[in-house]
């Protein structure tokens, strides 16, 4: 919600990821809530800092929830998709599907460049 006003729907949804994290993000979480170390350990080289700051930005933009549970001795918080959150990780699968083609292609040519 930070660049508006947007002069299409695509402005929109790419403000909305933005960045190297947040896509990552988003499949770290397509499968259930996580707590932050989860994430962080599946994310490689993300820093604490980079993700805190990326978590409090898909909150702001309502696609990412953030629960705290406060009935254990030490509180724990986990991270999960809101329904736009899953909204936005379906309508991102077919560019992924794309991604995973492109990299068999590059991959091919880096292959036969070599032979």
């Amino acid at each position: 919600m930070r660049n508006q006003p947007y002069q299409c729907g695509l402005d929109a949804g790419i403000d909305v990821v933005d960045g190297k994290w947040k896509v990552l993000i988003l499949w770290a979480l397509h499968e259930r809530p996580r707590r932050f170390g989860a994430i962080r350990r599946e994310l490689t080289g993300i820093s604490e800092k980079v993700l805190t700051q990326q978590l409090r930005e898909m909150e702001a933009d309502l696609i990412v929830h953030r629960e705290v549970y406060e009935d254990t001795a030490v509180p724990r918080v986990e991270y999960s998709l809101t329904e736009s959150g899953k909204e936005l990780q379906v309508a991102l699968r077919p560019l992924g599907a794309w991604g995973v083609r492109r990299m068999r292609m590059l991959e091919e040519m880096g292959d036969s460049a070599v032979g």
